[in-house]
């Protein structure tokens, strides 16, 4: 089901499934940067999550179109990398006690600062899939979609920043 959720400035707290749960990835994209661009692959993995943990059930998520790519840029202070992602990803997310599935198109690009103390800032325009714990929308899965923030703590709290942002509940999907 999708929503519009007005996200309130500092407020939502989310697990963000980085392209995927959280993790950086490797798979090989269907195609390749042009050389010299300064864009390279930054495939997603495979991923699982347990039952209770975002959704009642148990979920498996698998990039089946994963052609993003990433690229340094100039850190913006000491201590940060600064990278760019874009490119097509669609994760097949699977409900593993029935085998339903949603293809999610999460082909959004994000400009990510990585601190050296753990904690970063993505600046996302368009749609990625979000693992959410506790925050502004209720424990689960979700493609959230629109031009936002995300901001993770060194401890691992998330918190969403935007004007409006359209949800769509993986877990509904797939129930």
């Amino acid at each position: 089901m999708r929503s519009i959720v007005p996200v309130a400035l500092g407020t939502a707290c989310v697990a963000v499934m980085t392209l995927g749960t959280g993790h950086a990835a490797a798979a090989a994209p269907a195609t390749a940067p042009p050389q010299g661009s300064g864009w390279e692959p930054a495939p997603s993995a495979p991923w699982d999550v347990a039952a209770g943990e975002r959704c009642a059930f148990a979920l498996h998520g698998e990039p089946i179109v994963d052609e993003v790519v990433r690229r340094e840029l100039p850190p913006p202070a000491e201590g940060v990398t600064r990278s760019a992602y874009k490119g097509d990803l669609v994760v097949r997310v699977t409900n593993k006690e029935t085998g339903a599935h949603y293809d999610a198109d999460v082909s959004g690009s994000a400009v990510v600062d990585a601190h050296a103390s753990g904690a970063q800032f993505w600046r996302v325009v368009g749609p990625v899939l979000v693992g959410v714990g506790d925050g502004n929308l209720a424990r689960g899965m979700y493609v959230v979609d629109g031009v936002y923030t995300i901001g993770i703590s060194p401890a691992g709290s998330k918190t969403v920043t935007g004007p409006v942002v359209a949800t769509d509940s993986v877990c509904d999907r797939i129930a």
